[in-house]
Order: C-alpha cells, then sequence, then structure tokens
C-alpha cells in the first residue's frame, strides 16, 4: 500500500469523475473492486472514474478489536468479491494464495478466519487502490453543481482528518467532483446516557489498543459492559491477557443469548433476502427484523458462551474466581479517576447497589449509524424521505430525490436497514451489493448520453453479466 499512499495525497479527482465514495471502508472498499473489474473489461469511454476519500492515514477495520484468535462470524466465501465473481482476483482464496496459504488454511478445516487474517486480506485489496484514495482527509460538506436550475453533480469538501501529518498542519482545504456519490461513512459508537469515554473508560472500539498502552493497574479489575459479542470477547480478552485481574461482566440480561446461525436462520444473510425485504410491505420488514435480530445483535457465538461458562466454572471449583457475570445487573453511572475508573451497578432483582473501582471500564454498548443527511447540507432537503422521516432508497441503494437533482447519491451501510433488511451494515452482500451500485452508475451514465445526444441508449447489466461480472454487509 506504502506507494499508492504516497501519492494520494497530491490525487485530485478530475470534474470528469463519475463518483466519489465518502468513506473507504470494506463497503466501499468492494465497490472499488467491482468498478475496476468493470473498467477491465469495458471497451473505450465505458470505464467508471473514481475517488475515495478516508478520514484514517491508512486502511482499517475495527482495529481496536483485533484481538489474538477472535474469530469471523461470516464465511471466507462472504469476501468483497465471491458472491459476484468466483473468478474475481480479489477473493479471499486468491489472497491466500498470493500469501502462501492456501494448502494451510484448508487443512484448518473452518470456513472462519481469524479477525486478523480477515483484515489483512482487506488491507491486501485495498493496497490496489492507493491511488485512488485520499487518506488522512475527512469530508465535511457535499455541495451541489447546478446547470440549468438542476443539480448535475457534486463538490465534496475535504480537510485534513487530523491524524498528525505534515497535511493536518497546513489545515487545507480541497474540493473534489464528481457525478454522483457514494456515502459509507460507517457507524459512531453509542454510549450509555451521561457516559463519556477517557483514559479509563473505553469503548471498544479502542479496546486493543488502550489494553495494551495500561501500565499502572492498582485495582487489579475490569468491568466490562455490555451483552452481545464484542461483549463476550472482550471479557474472553481481558481475563485471559490479565491473569492477576478480576473481569466482571455487566449487563442487563440474566445472561448471554446465543446467536441464531442455523442453515435457514442464515438464509437472512443472502442477497436474495435483500429482494424480499425490500419488496415487503413496511409492517413485514419490522416483523422480519424482530424475528432474525438474535442473528446479529446482541447475541454471542455459542461456542464462547460455553467458554466463559467452563471458566466461571472451573474457578468456582479451584475456589479462586476472577472472572464474574453480574446478570440483571444495569450501569447507573461512571466516573474517570486519576487512578481508574468506579463503575456504579445496580441489580435489577434486589436494588443493590455496588460501586466497582476498576483499573478500565470497557462500553460494549454497540454503535449506531452516522445519518448520511448530516454531509449534504442544503441538498437534504432535496432528499425524499417516508412518513417517518427516514431516506427513500432505491433497490439500487439510490437515495430517492426531487426532480432536479440528477446526480446520484446512493448509500452503504446501516443507513439502508429499513429498507435493504439487516445485511445493511453486514459484510455477507457487500459483494454483489457493489456491483448493484455500479450498474446503476452505468444506467445513469448512459441515460444521460442519451438524454445529450453523445450516445447510444442506455444498455442494462453491464456489470453483472459475462464471465467475469461486476456485480457486497
Amino acid at each position: 500500500m506504502s506507494a499508492g499512499h504516497a501519492n494520494a495525497a497530491h490525487h485530485e479527482a478530475t470534474p470528469e469523475d463519475d463518483l466519489i465514495g465518502i468513506g473507504f471502508g470494506p463497503a466501499n472498499l468492494a465497490l472499488a473492486i467491482a468498478v475496476e473489474e468493470h473498467n477491465a473489461q469495458c471497451g473505450p469511454g465505458r470505464a467508471i472514474r473514481s475517488a475515495f476519500v478516508e478520514a484514517q492515514p491508512e486502511f482499517g477495520w475495527h482495529r481496536g478489536m483485533l484481538l489474538p484468535g477472535a474469530t469471523m462470524q461470516v464465511s471466507f466465501l462472504k469476501d468483497l468479491a465471491t458472491m459476484r465473481d468466483p473468478a474475481s482476483r480479489f477473493t479471499f482464496l486468491r489472497y491466500l494464495h498470493d500469501r502462501g496459504r492456501l494448502a494451510d488454511f484448508i487443512n484448518q478445516k473452518s470456513f472462519f478466519p481469524t479477525r486478523l487474517e480477515f483484515h489483512d486480506y482487506l488491507g491486501w485489496c485495498a493496497a490496489e487502490f492507493g491511488d485512488r484514495v485520499h487518506y488522512g482527509r475527512e469530508a465535511v460538506a457535499v455541495r451541489p453543481v447546478e446547470r440549468d436550475g438542476r443539480v448535475d453533480g457534486f463538490h465534496v469538501v475535504t480537510r485534513p482528518s487530523g491524524n498528525g501529518t505534515q497535511e493536518q498542519a497546513t489545515g487545507d482545504e480541497r474540493t473534489l467532483r464528481a457525478g454522483s456519490v457514494v456515502l459509507g461513512t460507517g457507524l459512531r459508537p453509542r454510549l450509555p446516557q451521561g457516559v463519556t469515554t477517557g483514559p479509563h473508560v473505553w469503548h471498544t472500539r479502542d479496546l486493543r489498543f488502550r489494553a495494551e498502552a495500561l501500565t499502572l493497574r492498582p485495582h487489579r479489575r475490569f468491568a466490562v459492559v455490555g451483552a452481545g459479542q464484542s461483549a463476550a470477547e472482550a471479557v474472553e480478552y481481558l481475563h485471559r491477557e490479565f491473569p492477576d485481574a478480576e473481569v466482571f461482566a455487566v449487563f442487563t440480561r440474566y445472561g448471554y443469548s446465543p446467536a441464531d446461525d442455523s442453515p435457514f436462520a442464515n438464509r437472512i444473510f443472502d442477497p436474495s433476502a435483500v429482494d424480499d425485504f425490500y419488496r415487503a410491505p413496511d409492517d413485514v420488514k419490522q416483523a422480519l427484523l424482530g424475528y432474525h435480530a438474535n442473528t446479529n445483535y446482541s447475541v454471542v457465538d455459542g461456542e464462547l458462551i460455553e467458554q466463559l461458562y467452563r471458566a466461571v466454572y472451573q474457578e468456582k471449583v479451584a475456589g479462586s474466581e476472577r472472572l464474574r457475570i453480574l446478570g440483571t445487573t444495569a450501569l447507573t453511572a461512571v466516573e474517570d479517576l486519576p487512578s481508574g475508573a468506579r463503575a456504579v451497578v445496580r441489580s435489577l432483582t434486589t436494588g443493590e447497589v455496588r460501586e466497582l473501582d476498576c483499573d478500565a471500564v470497557v462500553l460494549a454498548t454497540g454503535y449506531v449509524p452516522t445519518d448520511p443527511r448530516e454531509l449534504l447540507g442544503a441538498l437534504a432537503d432535496e432528499c425524499l424521505t417516508d412518513d417517518l422521516g427516514r431516506l427513500r432508497i432505491g433497490r439500487d441503494h439510490r437515495v430517492a430525490t426531487t426532480d432536479r437533482v440528477t446526480a446520484g447519491i446512493y448509500v452503504q451501510g446501516a443507513a439502508a436497514e429499513h429498507t435493504h433488511g439487516i445485511t445493511s451494515s453486514l459484510l455477507s452482500t457487500l459483494a454483489v451489493r457493489s456491483g448493484e451500485i455500479c450498474d446503476s452508475l452505468l444506467l445513469d451514465r448512459a441515460e444521460r448520453d442519451v438524454f445529450t445526444g453523445l450516445g447510444d441508449a442506455p444498455e442494462t447489466g453491464t456489470a453483472t453479466s459475462g464471465p467475469v461480472s461486476v456485480v457486497a454487509g
């Protein structure tokens, strides 16, 4: 990635760029791959010109949770390309072959790589696009480019994101221009009301970095708040890495709930399930999200639950209990202290209040989606919404707008869950979704060319047909 990264700061999108992707996590990385593979197959003049803006100084995906031994909860076949085109050069299997580990991986007899290995795969893919990504820059506004009273393009205003580079010191503002924008701005940490992070109060997003830097530990104790997969992984990690410390798991449930990863339930992650969900009436959409929330939200892998239970039981047998489960217990306050953090918890069944002085309190309280409209300014008023004020989003992931906007605004991520279902923020359909957006961009451009007399009638299926197709959460 280093060579591409070095050039990224000097790349400027031209006025003819077809799209600018805001954010360069797995979703827009999958889109970059789909565009790249379309461009490799298309005829002259059909290539899609793209650029991306990423606040991080280099590619990274949940780095703070790259815990030793933690595995993916999704099959390696649901990588950035296989479900769209198994022959792609960006599949996980091609990565393994390139790294010289294909036979070794096969001998594991597992569909689930470690999170560390999958992150390396993502970085391996991202390295191909360093010259198209503005790393270390944050998109701060999307402004309309108007012609004859219509919005036919966008200016994306970027500034240094504060990553400590020389570029940040200049404080320069740059403007990129393209015909469409794809908003893949990800999630932001959810914190309990009235709680802020600090030196000894961490969100799991920063767990590995914070834990590895912890040197002074007067209390020999940690508290982890939450009952989902990240919470259980944090408990297991701290219990293993700090063998002299107590680890308190604090959650309002009676115990951890297992994730439903049974074959029929997993069909909710199939690409075809997105079609079913999108066509369903609103009440059915809500019912499906409720029925299958236990495939993803506030649930834990069954093997990890059993591992933690065994640890609790074996410590009871040994008479030295370090792993303590505080079920049916609510966090009521957290105070960051010079020597650590104090968590105040209350039993929901007895009302007993207890103070836990800890070396750190870890908040495994999840994430909330960013609202794409935060970047759009006045353009947000041109976006159509449903009766609940949510964005109306087409099946091709394009935001519905007034007729005045002819340029495309696309959304990737959790902001589309109400229209496209539970996979919107997951990896499962990234490969297919990226091809759908690529197809939509091609169709939109062809229709514009016909309108202006510059091209033939629009073709459909450009990105989803052929032996090397370009058809991704």
